[in-house]
């Protein structure tokens, strides 16, 4: 699975807002600037965040985004769920229930399972606020 910018730059967008959240609203020009990311691009990122109720927005002086909970309370499957959509490795397991018409027979199903819920435990255990710490270290994560 390869994570496209969009949802790299969301988690940026998420960790510059854990970084500087004194409680107000901070421009998106500021965030644009510090992360060296288009402003416009930046628009639809916040956008698609605000919309699943992850930031807060304000229009008009002193408007800007802020995030909605605490930093702790966001993890990495969430937010790279909403930009990504879902993180299953193959189609089949998108869905609640597997339809697929082979997985009854399939010999390879039980590995991708696996795959699946090792991603999902694994970016379900790091918080916006352990990535703006910057306390990871190789291993620190490993399940």
């Amino acid at each position: 699975m390869k994570i496209s910018t969009r949802g790299r730059y969301a988690l940026r967008v998420m960790i510059d807002l854990a970084e500087h959240n004194s409680g107000e609203y901070i421009p998106l020009t500021d965030i644009a600037s510090r992360q060296e990311i288009s402003e416009k691009y930046l628009e639809s990122i916040v956008s698609m965040l605000s919309k699943s109720g992850f930031l807060m927005s304000l229009r008009g002086k002193g408007g800007g985004y802020r995030l909605a909970r605490l930093p702790e309370e966001y993890t990495v499957q969430e937010i790279l769920e909403v930009t990504e959509g879902s993180l299953a490795p193959i189609a089949c397991l998108e869905q609640p229930t597997n339809t697929c018409p082979r997985a009854s027979i399939c010999k390879s199903l039980d590995m991708w399972q696996g795959l699946y819920h090792v991603m999902k435990d694994y970016l379900s255990g790091i918080t916006i606020a352990d990535l703006a710490a910057d306390t990871m270290e190789p291993g620190n994560f490993i399940i």
